[in-house]
């Protein structure tokens, strides 16, 4: 106490004196509302020893559980480890996230030396022999100590970690494992890093309008905005971001110039030039390969299902076949409709490509009387989002305050408190969703913080959405496209099993499951978004204030199948394309182009339609995880075809019996038991995968 006294009085002669420590609001967390990150206060300067001194005390936490002297037990070894890392936790979540949504050049420069620092830090935790014998002397014991599910499972789930991260591994293949993340964390970056300056780097400018016939105003305004603002006043520009080629694709009448945007678009990380992906592809494999045989497998998609609901490579191929046999079928029949469109104009073109949107809107409107830009004016960004908020109120309870002057780090984002039935607090919801220079492409959901309890306090978590949806035009506000729609409502669903959680430890709450188990909740709010009783909810003219026409609504229904093959081709064939690379027992002399053809080519991919992602801007299985792992929207779709109709079997979409037990057995419990026995215990039987068969290409008569 004295000593504690002597320091309070030489820091209060410090301050009298003017010496004011500088304070990083990353580590010292001032105080804001509701504890979120003072996004305000965070500078650049602030993030390295931010994360220098959180890599410090998670090392030193850990090394205090490692060195233990009494004997290991639950408590002191597996749900030490599970509270250590806090302040980490804290600078990755907002860190990372920016990284993603807002960064420029010096954030990236940072990101490349923090993240050999972390790989190195979970190396030498995973690997620390000390720490596995205790974790493995637990694991050992489970059976006699009275653990709860929960405990049991965060055991079992923090053995399984250390053993498939080498912790079991011979020395010399312990330090050879740990090159190899370390490589791979580069590359990941690397393989990022170049996809964005692709993007950015490809700019279209058109002077002649004339050669925007057929494109929206809406499109044409943008693009002139757009110009503008990058110094061509009276041209508009168009560049390989979704936002701005997709209209192009469907309506403009400008053969050449959808051609042209369709290969600035599929071809980025492929120009043989500083940032080209291909060598950075061969190096990854032959690393991920070399990383899966120090473990005994053969190639690495058997290495990483093992932990997945899939297990083997095998079980996910052939749940993908299931789906692309059927997928390929239709897309060859609409790929014929097609042709026949293209014949009947009499200039002898053959279906390509950049012809199969702009061809398909042809058809769309023949076959439905349907349009994207019909639809569009109905769905204004922030009513969608609101219809969304009012489908977890009436499933969940939840309602979504809107909240004014909190700390933000782009002035676009908005936030919201999220409340349950009974008014209890159940976290902080942040929304990016325009484009910008520093942005990835896509849309996804983060944490922030996550949700677990601690000393009997539950803490909530901050949870972010962002996209790539189109802004605002000067007179206009942001309006969606029906694909839009679904995206929002998808991620939305990501951030319903983040905010649903209910679990004591963090390592097993929220999103933290299975790849192929993940997308499942995400998925299946999508389908809310296309019920009529819904789209009435969100769909209002952004002038008349008129609720969408009963008329459009059942066009909408009717073409729900419509161009379905396209869809699911593109996406399946992506999905194979990254099992086959991850089947591979040797890449050393990879050709990435010669060994992509191959595989579309032996999946029976037609030359109509490109595969969703080529390899070279594949950010899902070269940067964010998903390597053999693709395949878990296939995976999961099944899971929300059946779920979705254990509603439809009620009569009632919001039918409370169906969503609390979904909310029960699913969202609030994270990865507290196995995923399977998850759903089953949801549902009292395994997903019918016709079910997804019948909402993709309609019911069989």
């Amino acid at each position: 106490m004295k000593k504690l006294n002597y320091l309070f009085l030489i820091a209060i002669m410090m301050t009298a004196c003017g010496e004011k420590k500088a304070t990083n609001p990353l580590i010292d967390q001032p105080e804001t509302p509701y504890g979120v990150p003072a996004f305000d206060q965070i500078k650049l300067e602030h993030y390295e020893p931010a994360f220098d001194q959180a890599i410090k005390e998670d090392s030193l936490e850990v090394e205090q559980i490692a060195n233990n002297a009494d004997a290991p037990t639950f408590e002191n070894t597996i749900a030490a480890l599970d509270r250590a890392g806090k302040l980490l936790d804290r600078v990755e979540g907002v860190f990372f996230n920016i990284v993603e949504a807002d960064g420029n050049d010096a954030m990236e420069a940072i990101n490349e030396r923090v993240t050999a620092r972390i790989t190195a830090l979970s190396d030498n935790i995973l690997l620390n022999e000390k720490l596995f014998a205790r974790v493995k002397a637990v694991y050992e014991q489970r059976d006699s100590l009275g653990l709860n599910a929960e405990e049991r499972r965060l055991t079992e789930e923090t053995y399984r970690t250390f053993a498939v991260s080498g912790a079991d591994l011979p020395a010399d293949k312990k330090e050879r494992l740990k090159e190899i993340n370390q490589e791979l964390s580069q590359l990941s970056i690397k393989f990022s890093s170049n996809v964005v300056a692709e993007t950015n780097a490809c700019q279209i400018f058109i002077q002649n309008e004339a050669d925007l016939k057929g494109l929206p105003e809406v499109a044409k305004q943008a693009a002139a905005e757009e110009a503008a603002a990058a110094g061509h006043a009276g041209e508009w520009l168009f560049t390989p971001k979704r936002t701005s080629f997709t209209p192009v694709l469907q309506y403009c009448e400008n053969r050449e110039l959808r051609k042209q945007l369709l290969l600035a678009y599929t071809t980025r990380g492929n120009h043989n030039n500083e940032n080209d992906n291909k060598e950075v592809i061969r190096r990854t494999m032959q690393l991920r390969i070399e990383k899966a045989k120090l473990f005994g497998f053969d190639n690495p998609a058997q290495y990483i299902l093992q932990e997945q609901m899939a297990k083997t490579p095998e079980a996910a191929m052939a749940q993908l076949m299931y789906v692309w046999y059927p997928a390929l079928e239709q897309a060859k029949k609409e790929a014929a409709k097609l042709q026949q469109l293209m014949d009947a104009e009499g200039k002898g073109e053959k279906l390509e490509p950049w012809d199969w949107w702009y061809y398909t809107e042809k058809l769309r409107a023949a076959e439905y009387d349907l349009n994207e830009e019909q639809l569009k004016p109905y769905f204004q960004l922030e009513n969608v989002r609101n219809g969304a908020f009012q489908v977890a109120n009436k499933l969940y309870g939840l309602t979504f305050e809107p909240l004014k002057d909190m700390p933000v780090y782009n002035p676009e984002v908005e936030v919201f408190k999220v409340t349950d039935a009974d008014g209890s607090f159940i976290g902080i919801y942040y929304t990016d969703y325009f484009p910008r220079a520093g942005k990835r492409p896509g849309a996804w959901m983060n944490d922030i913080a996550h949700q677990y309890v601690e000393n009997g306090e539950n803490h909530r978590p901050v949870i972010i959405n962002v996209g790539n949806f189109n802004r605002p035009t000067s007179d206009k506000p942001a309006l969606l496209s029906m694909d839009d729609v679904e995206t929002l409502f998808h991620e939305f669903g990501h951030a319903l099993h983040g905010f649903l959680s209910q679990c004591t430890y963090k390592t097993l709450a929220g999103t933290n499951t299975p790849r192929d188990f993940v997308e499942f909740p995400s998925q299946l709010m999508e389908n809310w978004c296309y019920e009529p009783e819904v789209m009435r909810t969100y769909a209002f003219h952004y002038q008349t204030g008129e609720v969408i026409p009963d008329s459009l609504i059942d066009k909408i229904q009717q073409s729900r199948t419509f161009n379905k093959g396209f869809v699911e081709v593109e996406l399946l064939s992506a999905s194979i394309l990254d099992m086959d690379y991850h089947m591979l027992n040797n890449a050393d002399s990879l050709d990435v182009e010669k060994f992509e053809a191959e595989s579309l080519a032996k999946m029976g991919m037609i030359d109509e339609i490109i595969v969703r992602y080529r390899s070279t801007f594949f950010n899902h299985i070269f940067t964010t995880g998903y390597e053999a792992g693709y395949y878990s929207y296939t995976w999961s779709a099944v899971l929300d075809a059946d779920c979705f109709h254990a509603f439809k079997e009620t009569g009632n979409l919001f039918d409370q019996t169906v969503a609390t037990a979904l909310r029960r057995n699913i969202l609030e419990r994270g990865n507290t038991d196995d995923c399977g026995v998850l759903y089953r215990n949801f549902r009292g039987k395994d997903a019918n995968p016709q079910y997804l068969l019948d909402r993709l290409f309609g019911e069989k008569k």
